[in-house]
């Protein structure tokens, strides 16, 4: 099985040397999990297991470990190729819409155009020409859009100017820009690891409530239901101080590969709203207008070919567009009716993410202007609270090297421990 690719991204951005806590809190995993994906990564990709003279272990894993996972794994190597195919295929999906749509009026414009002609015979072949001329027909740059390096590009044109092309515009318009908060459980879960870090592995309930939605209500709130996923996410243990209220540490959190700074950290989770669209107002209206255009244009068109006479008379483009008629139809429909349909649906949801959130920032301002029976709770907690930092004069034990070349170098470090366990027996 291919290891876990959240695993291997926290692995990269604490360093290469963590612990089974570092890896639970930068990704928000559940410890069980985290422990168990450390211990398939560093079988497949090389790394090495430090133990702590108390037990602890750090994972220790080369930094080519990619390289490494991609030569022994096909599967690997299938889901990088994969990925840029995807994206490459996703946007051709996102501007043909726009390209249909050009099409679309382009073609009704010029069938109009041509029945109307056929009706009149007697106007001149230049007045038609003339008429033929507008500027319907926009071909984009294809060998741009498939480039290679197409996405670095763009990435860059867009921190010069935010707005998208008409294209990007069009599909913006029709479908937005995707969920803003497809990470939010991710996030959540690191933002609560965080918090722990930051308390130095002990916390009181009220502290985590403003990452949580639902705390309940009645006796559940009142015996702290909600923290029953947290304690088992990160291996928590509660403790009953002796005014009977609970506080939680997590020892896994404790422990740490390298020295942790007092992490920023935003005071409640906050929902992101949805966005109607990432396109500029003047992008909207071009394509909310060329829209109606399009579907005013399939309306004259229709009664235009009410009884297909027009049709067999002129024939070719006219007959072939009377043919896929209904399609052309149904897209000028559709393509009105869905923005219309999913800008009430923002709103409805976006009234939802707005309740969550004040819930959360309405339980921060309460921690943040704690009384004192809360602030003697959190007091109490602190007393549980620790911070490990395991270095290399803590180690006692690497995959590294040979075990009898690791027992040589402790050999002093041992006898040293030898004499004093000896100095205070004797003392005794």
């Amino acid at each position: 099985m291919a290891p876990n690719p959240t695993i291997m991204q926290a692995v990269e951005q604490l360093g290469y040397r963590v612990t089974v806590g570092d890896v639970a809190t930068q990704a928000g995993l559940n410890v069980a999990q985290a422990n168990q994906g450390l211990l398939s990564l560093a079988s497949d990709a090389g790394g090495h297991l430090q133990v702590s003279d108390t037990g602890d272990i750090i994972y220790l894993f080369p930094k080519n470990f990619r390289s490494i996972l991609r030569n022994k794994y096909l599967q690997l190597r299938l889901q990088e190729w994969w990925k840029k195919v995807w994206g490459v295929l996703f946007y051709l999906i996102r501007i043909s819409f726009g390209i249909v749509l050009i099409v679309s009026i382009a073609l009704i414009t010029i069938t109009i155009i041509l029945i109307i002609s056929s009706a009149n015979s007697d106007r001149d072949s230049d007045n038609r020409g003339g008429n033929l001329s507008g500027g319907f027909f926009y071909f984009p740059d294809l060998f741009w859009y498939l480039s290679p390096d197409y996405d670095t590009r763009q990435r860059e044109r867009r921190r010069e100017k935010s707005d998208l092309n008409f294209f990007e515009a069009v599909f913006s318009f029709l479908f937005g820009d995707g969920h803003p908060n497809t990470n939010l459980e991710e996030r959540r879960w690191q933002e609560i690891a965080t918090v722990i870090r930051n308390n130095r592995g002990a916390v009181v309930a009220e502290q985590i409530a403003p990452y949580l939605d639902d705390i309940g209500e009645g006796s559940a709130r009142e015996y702290e239901d909600y923290m029953l996923p947290v304690l088992t996410r990160f291996n928590g243990q509660p403790k009953v101080s002796p005014q009977g209220e609970i506080v939680y540490y997590f020892p896994e959190l404790q422990v740490s590969a390298r020295k942790k700074y007092r992490q920023p950290l935003s005071t409640y989770l906050e929902e992101f709203p949805w966005r109607f669209s990432a396109a500029s107002s003047g992008q909207i209206m071009l394509s909310a207008g060329l829209g109606i255009v399009n579907f005013v244009g399939a309306l004259v068109l229709g009664s235009l070919l009410t009884d297909g006479t027009i049709a067999a008379q002129v024939g070719g483009l006219v007959a072939f567009v009377n043919g896929i008629y209904w399609l052309l139809l149904a897209y000028g429909t559709g393509f009105l009716v869905v923005p219309l349909v999913r800008y009430f649906w923002i709103q409805w949801r976006n009234n939802k993410i707005a309740a969550r959130n004040r819930d959360r920032l309405s339980r921060a301002r309460q921690l943040a202007s704690a009384d004192s029976q809360l602030q003697q709770k959190i007091a109490y907690a602190q007393q549980f609270a620790a911070e490990k930092v395991l270095s290399d004069k803590d180690l006692v034990y690497s995959t590294e090297t040979d075990l009898l070349e690791q027992e040589v170098e402790h050999s002093q470090q041992i006898d040293a421990e030898w004499q004093r366990r000896l100095q205070r027996g004797s003392g005794e």
